[in-house]
C-alpha cells in the first residue's frame, strides 16, 4: 500500500478501537471461496444495559462497557467482512508548502479474498482503465502470488497460519487496553443514513499507564465515535493525534494535527463494511522532505462470493421485482 495510507490506516485503527480487527490487504490474487478462516473471534459479551440513570445520562461505566462491547462486535464482524469483494478508490493529493495541491493521483482496486485474506487487483489509474500491457503486467504479477500460494507446502501454511494467529493475539491484548485509557462522555445523539447513534467523545485519561509498549500512543489520539444504537457497531469515527506518534522503526512520524474521519455502512443487513475515508496527513519520512497528503478513499459494489445473495446498502433502494 502507499504510504499516506500505511499511516492512516495505522492511525484508524487505534482510535476506532479494531487494530488488528481488519487485515491489511496485500497486492494481487483472485477470490478463493474454499478459503477457512483461521482466526478466532471473542466470545459474545453480554448486551449492556443503556437504560439512563435518575439524572437521564448514562454512567460513565455503562459508556466503558459500551465500547468494550463494540470491540467485541467489531471482531465478530471482522469475520463477516471476508466473504465481501469489493472496489477501493483512493484520490490522493500532494500539498506545496502553501496548501496548493501540486499532484494528484488516483488509484482504483478491487479487493478480494484469496486463500483466506484480502488481497487487492489495480484495475485503473486516474480513473482510466490499465493499458493492456500494464493490465498484462498486473496479471502475470497476480498469477504469480496465487502459484506462490497453491504451492505452500502444509508445514508453510501452519506457520503462516500460527503467526497471523499470534499477531490477532497481540492486537487484542492492545485493544484491551482502550477503555482503560479513555476518559468516554455521552455528548448525544445523531441520525446517520437513517440510523440512530450514540455519539462520544474519547479523550486519554490523565495518568494513564500503558501495560505494553504499543499502548503508549493511546496517549497521543483523540476521537469522537458514532456508535449504532441498534448493532453496538461503530458507524461513524473522528480522530486525531494530540502529537507526533513515530513507528516503523521511527522511519516514520504521523504529527500533531493529523485527522481521519471513516465511515462504515450496513450491507445486506448482516455485516459493517467501509463506506468513506477522509484523511489529512502531514507525514515525515527519514532522509525525505516533509510533505502533505490530502487523500478520499471511497468503497462501492459490495458482493457476497459464497452466495448469489443480492446486495443492498444504507441508501440504496433495492430493486422491484417483476
Amino acid at each position: 500500500m502507499r504510504l499516506w495510507n500505511n499511516c492512516a490506516l495505522f492511525v484508524l485503527l487505534l482510535a476506532s478501537f479494531t487494530l488488528g480487527a481488519q487485515d491489511s490487504p496485500s497486492s494481487g490474487a483472485a477470490p478463493d471461496s474454499t478459503a477457512q478462516h483461521s482466526s478466532t473471534t471473542p466470545e459474545p459479551r453480554k448486551t449492556v444495559d443503556l437504560t439512563p440513570g435518575a439524572n437521564g445520562q448514562l454512567s460513565p461505566d455503562q459508556i466503558r462497557r459500551l465500547m468494550q462491547e463494540v470491540s467485541d462486535k467489531d471482531q465478530q464482524n471482522d469475520e463477516k467482512r471476508k466473504d465481501y469483494t469489493y472496489i477501493k478508490r483512493e484520490e490522493e493529493h500532494t500539498l506545496d508548502g502553501k496548501g496548493k495541491v501540486k499532484n494528484t493521483e488516483i488509484r482504483t482496486r478491487e479487493v478480494l479474498m484469496a486463500y483466506g485474506e484480502q488481497v487487492e487487483r489495480l484495475i485503473a489509474k486516474d480513473d482510466k482503465a490499465l493499458s493492456e500491457k500494464d493490465a498484462a503486467k498486473e496479471e502475470a504479477r497476480i498469477q504469480k502470488i496465487v502459484d506462490k500460494r497453491k504451492k505452500e507446502s502444509k508445514s508453510d501454511r501452519e506457520k503462516r497460519l500460527k503467526k497471523e494467529e499470534k499477531e490477532r493475539e497481540d492486537d487484542r491484548k492492545f485493544v484491551s487496553e482502550v477503555s482503560a485509557a479513555y476518559n468516554f462522555r455521552l455528548v448525544g445523539s445523531e441520525v446517520i443514513d437513517g440510523r440512530d447513534t450514540y455519539v462520544i467523545d474519547c479523550d486519554p485519561r490523565p495518568g494513564f499507564q500503558p501495560r505494553s509498549k504499543e499502548a503508549k500512543v493511546l496517549s497521543k489520539v483523540r476521537g469522537r465515535i458514532w456508535i449504532d444504537k441498534a448493532e453496538r457497531q461503530w458507524v461513524k469515527l473522528d480522530a486525531q493525534l494530540l502529537d507526533t506518534i513515530s513507528f516503523g522503526l521511527f522511519l516514520a512520524r504521523l504529527h500533531k494535527g493529523t485527522r481521519i474521519v471513516a465511515e462504515q455502512t450496513r450491507i445486506n443487513d448482516e455485516v459493517w463494511l467501509p463506506k468513506h475515508e477522509s484523511v489529512k496527513v502531514d507525514v515525515r519520512v527519514a532522509l525525505l522532505k516533509n510533505f502533505n497528503v490530502d487523500a478520499d478513499v471511497t468503497y462501492r459494489d459490495y458482493k457476497k462470493f459464497r452466495t448469489d445473495t443480492k446486495i443492498v446498502g444504507v441508501g440504496e433502494v433495492p430493486e422491484t421485482q417483476p
